[in-house]
């Protein structure tokens, strides 16, 4: 910009611009968890020595799962341009951004959830097990009560990767903070703009982390 924004009119966009991030870390973080959690579950117990081994079908999704964890996100933004076009019909705004986020971040989220499971105690599954519970009871009634505060350990990191891949969506026009640094900031060397928006994103992985922790510790003090 030719000249500096006023505290009002910087105050104006970052507002804007925070409310679309929450949109966005909020939707994908939903579409994650919805993603993520079952496949989770699935690596886990179709492992070789899983409770329903499927061993063709556990390599073939763990290599899907490395391949989406490898891949840097902003290739990922780019690459999937096409797919983002197709469900939501654009590829600007908050709405299309929430797409590629979110299949890059369901990968590690499901990674989260795998390990969760396997830090449960064996006794909980074979005392379901032996009286007679079937793999939907050990998964409800077992394992996923007793992985809640590693998992929501898990969600809280998740949701923190989602804050950074919201702001990198900003590279394509996805909205939000980021979109907000690059275009008002960057390109328009505004160094005013890209103080405020880091500032702003700092504090919201501080706060997404500092409830999760809470969330967590108030979890394993009632246990």
């Amino acid at each position: 910009m030719n000249r500096g924004l006023d505290w009002q009119e910087l105050a104006q966009l970052l507002l804007t611009a925070t409310g679309e991030t929450l949109y966005m870390v909020l939707l994908a973080a939903l579409f994650t968890a919805l993603i993520g959690l079952p496949l989770g579950v699935l690596l886990f117990v179709s492992r070789p020595q899983g409770l329903l081994p499927m061993v063709r079908l556990n390599r073939l999704l763990g290599t899907l799962v490395n391949l989406g964890r490898s891949l840097p996100f902003v290739v990922l933004l780019i690459a999937l341009i096409p797919l983002t076009r197709m469900v939501v019909g654009t590829t600007l705004g908050s709405t299309a951004a929430v797409v590629p986020i979110t299949i890059g971040a369901f990968p590690f989220f499901a990674r989260i959830v795998e390990n969760a499971l396997e830090e449960v105690d064996k006794g909980r599954v074979e005392s379901v097990l032996a009286m007679g519970g079937h793999i939907g009871h050990v998964i409800f009634k077992a394992l996923l009560p007793e992985a809640l505060p590693t998992l929501l350990a898990g969600l809280t990191l998740t949701l923190v990767l989602l804050i950074g891949f919201s702001s990198m969506a900003g590279v394509i026009g996805g909205g939000g903070l980021g979109d907000l640094a690059i275009r008002y900031g960057y390109q328009r060397f505004n160094n005013q703009v890209m103080f405020a928006t880091v500032v702003v994103l700092v504090v919201l992985v501080q706060c997404v982390q500092s409830v999760g922790d809470r969330l967590v510790r108030s979890l394993a003090h009632r246990r």
